[in-house]
C-alpha cells in the first residue's frame, strides 16, 4: 500500500508576509553590496585620476542564493529563522578585490577601515598565515548600515582581498576540488601547495621589481627636473658645466 506524503497548508497571507521579509532580507545585502562597490570604485577612480598608478586590478561582487543560505544552515546545524542568519552568516554578499602588489592589500584594508560608517568586525590574515594547503589571502567582515524605508539595518559584507597571483592559484585550486569533490589525491595536494609557494615567491619578486622601478623613476624625474628652471613663466635650460661648477663651490664668507 503506497502512503501519500502529508502537507499542511499553508495560509496564502502568511506565505505572502513571509515572502515579502526574505524578500526584504535579500535586498539588504544587495543594497550593502552595492554600497561597498561604490565605495571602493571611488577609491579605484581616485588612484586613477591622482595618483601615480591604481593597486586595484578587478572587483567582483556575490551575493548567495536562498538554496546556498539554507544548505550552510543545515550543514551548521542552525535553527531557520532571519534573525539566526542574520547573526550567524557573515558570509551572504561577499566582494573580492584583486590587487596589483600585496602591499596594496593592507593599503586598501586600512583606506576601507578608515570610512567612519563602516566597522571592522573580524580580520582572517592567510598571507601572514596561510592556510595548510597553501591559501592565501586577507578576509574581512565589515559591517555597513542600510536604510530602509522604516528601519536601519546593518549589514555584513565579507571581503576578500588578495594579489592576481593569490586569486589565480585560488580559482584553479577551487575548479580542481570541485571535480574530485572532496577526495583529491595526497600527491595533488602537495603539488598544490607547492604551485601556492612559488605564486607566493612570484608576488615578492614582482613587488620587489616595482619598487626598484619606482626608484629609477624618481632618480629619472629628479635629473630631468635639474636641466631647466622656470621664472616668470618663461623656461630656462641649464647647462650641466654649470650645475657642476655651482655644485662644487663651497665658499664660506670671511669672519670680519
Amino acid at each position: 500500500m503506497e502512503h501519500s506524503q502529508q502537507t499542511f497548508p499553508v495560509d496564502p497571507a502568511v506565505l505572502k508576509k513571509m515572502k515579502t521579509e526574505l524578500t526584504r532580507f535579500m535586498m539588504t545585502y544587495k543594497f550593502a553590496l552595492d554600497e561597498m562597490d561604490t565605495k571602493i570604485n571611488i577609491l579605484q577612480e581616485e588612484f586613477q585620476y591622482v595618483h601615480d598608478y591604481n593597486p586595484i586590478e578587478h572587483i567582483s561582487t556575490r551575493l548567495k542564493s536562498p538554496e546556498s543560505i539554507l544548505e550552510k544552515v543545515q550543514r551548521k546545524k542552525l535553527p531557520l529563522n532571519l534573525a539566526t542568519i542574520r547573526n550567524e552568516l557573515n558570509d551572504i554578499a561577499g566582494i573580492r578585490i584583486n590587487c596589483s602588489f600585496q602591499k596594496d592589500i593592507y593599503k586598501i584594508k586600512d583606506m576601507l577601515s578608515a570610512h567612519q560608517d563602516l566597522r571592522v568586525v573580524e580580520v582572517k590574515d592567510y598571507i601572514q598565515a596561510p592556510k595548510e594547503n597553501g591559501y592565501r589571502s586577507l578576509h574581512l567582515i565589515a559591517e555597513l548600515p542600510v536604510y530602509m524605508s522604516d528601519r536601519v539595518e546593518h549589514v555584513a559584507v565579507e571581503i576578500q582581498i588578495r594579489t592576481v597571483a593569490m586569486d589565480f592559484w585560488a580559482s584553479l585550486e577551487h575548479k580542481i576540488f570541485y571535480k574530485f569533490g572532496e577526495v583529491v589525491p595526497n600527491d595533488m595536494r602537495h603539488e598544490l601547495k607547492e604551485v601556492a609557494d612559488i605564486a607566493a615567491q612570484l608576488d615578492t619578486r614582482m613587488e620587489g621589481l616595482h619598487r626598484r622601478s619606482e626608484q629609477h623613476k624618481e632618480q629619472y624625474y629628479a635629473r630631468e627636473s635639474m636641466k631647466s628652471l622656470q621664472v616668470d613663466q618663461k623656461q630656462f635650460a641649464l647647462p650641466e658645466r654649470l650645475l657642476q661648477a655651482l655644485s662644487n663651490t663651497n665658499e664660506t664668507p670671511n669672519d670680519k
